[in-house]
């Protein structure tokens, strides 16, 4: 018989479904994602650390899990919700179930609740803190849990999932991806990109490496002094967790690295490099997670369909005279990519590598690309 588990919110609702996965209590703000497929992406997504995941599409699991969609070496996030977890796997590339796969890697999961009322409850009232458990069932104890956990805001956990020192990277894209990189202008001028890892997606530096370039990771710690050592010819930085304001150690830097080298950011990297130029970020009401977020490239006219994993945004009220809006969210209007007026330095809301996704912002990495060629 499937084990009974819990999820217990700070307002004091309480969802009842079954376990799968790994058996225990975690602690989580809870939030949503709206993407029908890429489960095995979200989970491996540094992203969504101090996060307990619901899932909006009913059926996950249904094509199993496989060592090539992995974003880096281990899940990261919290806890793990669906509708429906599907026994039954078939694709031709899966090597095993995605029940397995989370009990495997200590994620709990909890699945037979009624995701639509969880997803309306943070649509309606906003991302909340939550207690999902295996161990304790008692309503009243896991509501006090869930008030009593620690949030998101003013807290580094970056440094949580980070890389502990600096690396070469080599590995590329797969193959069906290198396909549709290959459509594009390739430079292949073997340009060298540091990529400040402040929980990096894996399938960022294989973009850099299909497109000939020499990558070198370095922890998102890592002073202006070290990375200028490297002699980048660009610097990315990369998406990660949580609140991007108490990350001074990342401001200074960046401020620092602004004219002596060209800087590319993404989601957390935006939102840094914002900060280091003099804006301010504040906490969207649920963020925005999923592949189908639309965005309007101001610069071109053209919408792009994106790929999106963030609970904080730039405030537009906030930018100084030096940064310019480039990029809007058409959903909600804010601030989905900046460019520096002065210097080569640019940043975008959401992850062009798209994993999973779609392909709509691949063209990011060639105008970076340009910048950097030698």
């Amino acid at each position: 018989m499937p084990k009974p588990a819990k999820l217990a919110l700070e307002d004091g609702t309480v969802y009842e479904g079954y376990a799968f996965g790994a058996e225990g209590e975690v602690a989580g703000e809870v939030v949503f994602n709206t993407a029908m497929t890429g489960y095995q992406e979200i989970l491996t997504d540094p992203s969504y650390r101090g996060q307990i995941v619901t899932m909006t599409y009913p059926e996950i699991g249904n094509y199993g899990v496989n060592s090539i969609d992995i974003e880096h070496e281990s899940p990261s996030l919290s806890g793990f919700i669906v509708r429906s977890d599907s026994r039954i796997f078939s694709n031709y590339r899966a090597e095993g179930d995605l029940q397995s796969y989370l009990q495997k890697n200590n994620i709990l999961g909890l699945t037979g609740i009624d995701t639509r009322a969880l997803v309306r409850r943070i649509r309606t009232t906003g991302a909340m803190r939550g207690i999902l458990s295996t161990s304790d069932l008692n309503d009243e104890s896991l509501v006090e849990k869930a008030k009593a956990s620690q949030g998101l805001v003013g807290r580094d956990i970056v440094r949580e999932v980070m890389p502990k020192k600096a690396m070469s990277w080599d590995e590329k894209l797969d193959d069906w991806t290198e396909t549709e990189v290959s459509k594009h202008d390739r430079t292949n001028s073997g340009a060298h990109v540091v990529c400040m890892d402040f929980g990096m997606k894996w399938n960022i530096p294989r973009h850099f490496a299909s497109r000939g370039n020499q990558v070198t990771v370095v922890p998102g710690d890592t002073s202006a002094d070290e990375i200028m050592k490297q002699n980048p010819d660009g610097v990315f930085l990369s998406n990660g967790p949580g609140d991007p304001e108490p990350l001074e150690y990342a401001h200074n830097t960046i401020r620092e690295l602004l004219g002596q080298v060209p800087v590319f950011g993404i989601c957390l990297g935006h939102q840094l490099l914002s900060l280091a130029c003099g804006a301010k970020t504040f906490k969207l009401k649920f963020g925005h997670r999923g592949v189908n977020q639309p965005v309007f490239d101001i610069q071109t006219g053209k919408v792009e369909i994106t790929t999106q994993n963030h609970g904080f945004a730039v405030d537009e009220k906030s930018l100084p005279d030096c940064l310019e809006v480039t990029h809007r969210n058409l959903n909600d209007d804010t601030v989905a990519g900046v460019r520096h007026r002065e210097h080569s330095a640019f940043g975008v809301q959401y992850h062009p590598e798209a994993a999973s996704g779609p392909h709509d912002s691949h063209y990011l990495f060639e105008r970076f690309e340009k910048q950097i060629a030698k």
